[in-house]
């Protein structure tokens, strides 16, 4: 626990924290606007997209304001959400932070990470709270699959994370279609193998990240780690899946099955927490830019 409690169950004993959304699209509308608009942590004040009616369609359910500027919107909160590709988010988070905004990213930082380390390096400049959108890392079961796999001796992990939703749907945009799996899925998988085996030194990756990519992850430890990355082949649904093995029974990590429903609440004190401290936690823009250096070396292997 920090100074303020960050349990999801406990009452929150401080004003609400009002942030900004900037974004309209479907992930902005399925997860960002609902969960800031839920409370009591936080209260989405004002959604701000280049496309003014995608803003007021994702604004009034939630009872916030449709700006048309993104300046306007930095003047009615204390912290930003960004739920836009990796390119507009390294454009505008730098601004955010410093006009003295908390922000919370989406992952990757950027396209390439010339424009993450610009990112993390505004953030550094401005002194403001950061927080990193990896979904699983904030649901109760994943970490405890942590808490077990730190107490391991481990020789070795294989692991993948495979959808379909680059086939079609509102899910296949630009951006994903360009760069693929690994920078969309990337950051997730990396993240969870860093954090359950060892700190990754090396990646070394093959294959089109646009159909199926294999990555070779060398840890600190010494350990060697596979992952399998693809959003382009049919399945039932989402499958992340990390296999520890060693001298004890393989411990098995499945994120098939996850309710997200789960995850959100965590999220959401967890940033409001961070923001009413003014300590970032482990998840933060450093994180980010972390997992994005391991991304250019696979991209550039």
């Amino acid at each position: 626990m920090t100074a303020i409690e960050t349990d999801a169950a406990l009452p929150w004993p401080h004003p609400p924290v009002k942030v900004g959304l900037v974004g309209a699209g479907p992930w902005a509308r399925a997860v960002h606007a609902r969960v800031l608009a839920a409370g009591p942590e936080t209260r989405l004040t004002a959604v701000w997209a280049r496309r003014a009616e995608a803003a007021r369609e994702t604004a009034e359910p939630h009872g916030a304001a449709a700006v048309t500027r993104f300046e306007e919107l930095l003047d009615g909160c204390e912290a930003v959400a960004f739920a836009v590709p990796p390119a507009v988010q390294a454009e505008l988070a730098p601004l955010a932070a410093k006009a003295g905004k908390a922000l919370l990213l989406e992952k990757p930082l950027g396209v390439d990470l010339a424009s993450a380390r610009r990112l993390a390096d505004a953030v550094d400049e401005a002194g403001v709270v950061s927080q990193l959108v990896l979904t699983n890392r904030y649901h109760p079961a994943t970490r405890e699959f942590l808490t077990r796999a730190r107490e391991l001796e481990i020789t070795g992990a294989r692991s993948c994370l495979l959808h379909g939703a680059f086939l079609g749907g509102e899910f296949a945009t630009t951006w994903r279609l360009e760069h693929g799996a690994l920078l969309d899925l990337g950051p997730h998988l990396l993240d969870l193998l860093d954090a359950a085996v060892g700190p990754i030194v090396r990646v070394r990756g093959t294959g089109d990240p646009r159909r199926w990519i294999e990555l070779t992850c060398e840890h600190a430890n010494g350990v060697v780690s596979q992952a399998s990355l693809s959003g382009s082949v049919h399945v039932e649904q989402g499958n992340t899946r990390i296999e520890l093995f060693g001298p004890q029974a393989p411990l098995v990590y499945d994120a098939t099955e996850l309710d997200h429903e789960e995850t959100w609440s965590v999220l959401r004190r967890e940033f409001a927490t961070a923001v009413r401290t003014g300590v970032s936690g482990e998840l933060d823009v450093h994180r980010g830019l972390h997992l994005q250096r391991l991304m250019a070396q696979a991209s550039e292997s």
